[in-house]
């Protein structure tokens, strides 16, 4: 065999693989594309992705609205309570005023 027989089957042996690979890479690509029904569940799954997201959202806002509203009304009630606490300090105290000034009174007698 001589260089010139030889480039020419080297050639062609490299001519060849380069079309069975270019082949095999199409046959690939043929096979495993996505068919229209698959591309529209996928649409109709990145919906349903979109609005659960969307409720989720809207859920979270919600969630934080009830919260602020009832940690009000908590700082409200407690508020509340104290000034209560407070009056009825007072009402001790006087309470115990009067209950002296009255046994004071009686013992004069």
């Amino acid at each position: 065999m001589n260089r010139t027989e030889f480039i020419i089957v080297t050639s062609i042996i490299l001519f060849a693989s380069f079309m069975l690979g270019w082949f095999a890479c199409w046959l690939v690509q043929r096979l495993s594309r996505p068919t229209r029904a698959d591309m529209g569940e996928l649409d109709r799954l990145a919906q349903q992705l979109h609005e659960a997201e969307e409720g989720r959202d809207e859920a979270i806002a919600k969630l934080e609205e009830r919260e602020a509203t009832l940690m009000t009304r908590l700082i409200d009630s407690e508020t509340e309570l104290q000034t209560a606490l407070e009056g009825l300090r007072e009402s001790r105290t006087e309470v115990e005023e009067l209950r002296s000034y009255i046994e004071r009174k009686l013992a004069r007698r």
